[in-house]
């Protein structure tokens, strides 16, 4: 290729084998699936269907591998699961949230203290409308700004700070004033 002073130059493109790529892609995936794989579970309340979200959310992220990890591999993965999370409830249009059956409803003890508080959390977030627990998962537990949230649901700050706000007194109100003060549901800013 010339340009205009008769100087030659030269176009050179680089391509990464698709081993490398797969292995390198690989890597991501066992570094952020349990991360993400918990957003999922708290986005969907339903462990079956966030296994489906976060496969398809990998899979999305596989195809568009080059332009993600150009940037954010994890964010943009987190936008897709989000995304994606969007589009299954506007092709449910009803969702019917309810608590495994095999969820503990009291203490246990030998450490399962924790688990049985992430349990209770749970169930509070399913009984939050999705559009609540999408903003109060991606801003609280997984620790995203006002505006990192914003951005990843497509929505204002103001409409991020609002519904979080009404999503943290719907979850007081469910949990009482002994919520789980210790897993991030306070009010905390960013």
């Amino acid at each position: 290729m010339g340009s205009g002073a008769g100087v030659d130059e030269e176009l050179v493109v680089a391509v990464v084998p698709p081993a490398d790529r797969d292995a390198e892609f690989a890597a991501f995936v066992r570094a952020t699936s349990a991360e993400l794989g918990r957003i999922a579970w708290y986005l969907c309340g339903d462990p079956v269907r966030a296994e489906d979200l976060l496969q398809q959310s990998y899979l999305r992220t596989y195809l568009a591998w080059g332009r993600a990890r150009a940037g954010d591999p994890l964010a943009y993965t987190r936008r897709v699961l989000s995304n994606g999370r969007i589009d299954g409830w506007r092709r449910e249009r009803r969702e019917v949230l309810s608590a495994p059956a095999d969820l503990p409803d009291r203490f246990t003890p030998d450490g399962a203290a924790a688990h049985a508080e992430r349990d209770r959390l749970g169930r509070a977030l399913r009984a939050l409308p999705a559009r609540q627990r999408r903003v109060v998962v991606l801003r609280h537990l997984v620790g995203l700004s006002e505006q990192e949230t914003a951005a990843e649901l497509g929505v204002s700050v103001g409409t991020v700070k609002s519904t979080a706000s009404r999503g943290l007194a719907r979850l007081r109100a469910a949990l009482g004033d002994d919520g789980p003060r210790a897993t991030g549901v306070e009010g905390r800013t960013r």
